[in-house]
């Protein structure tokens, strides 16, 4: 038997869509965070996200290893920046 797997034009790269920043503002961060010690709650922005919604601690070593760990997934993250941000809403209320 043979698996089909179909994926998308967005899920291909395996990357996030750079200027999206909806996982440095949905979800909840309880590690400390330069600039935030206590983490950030859910929908608030990062402090580390920069006008272009870029994280300034990306490949830094002070990033959190939850953020680390965060990944570009096309079924959480969606089509565009909008999708994401309500998707990881949903997500980060269910937990």
């Amino acid at each position: 038997m043979t698996d089909l797997i179909v994926r998308t034009p967005h899920d291909t790269a395996g990357t996030c869509r750079a200027g999206c920043g909806a996982c440095c503002i949905a979800p909840s961060i309880s590690s400390a965070i330069p600039g935030m010690p206590d983490g950030k709650p859910a929908g608030a922005r990062c402090v580390q996200l920069d006008d272009s919604n870029l994280c300034r601690l990306f490949g830094d070593p002070r990033r959190p290893l939850v953020c680390q760990r965060f990944d570009f997934d096309f079924e959480l993250c969606g089509t565009d920046r909008a999708s994401a941000l309500a998707r990881i809403a949903t997500w980060e209320a269910a937990t």
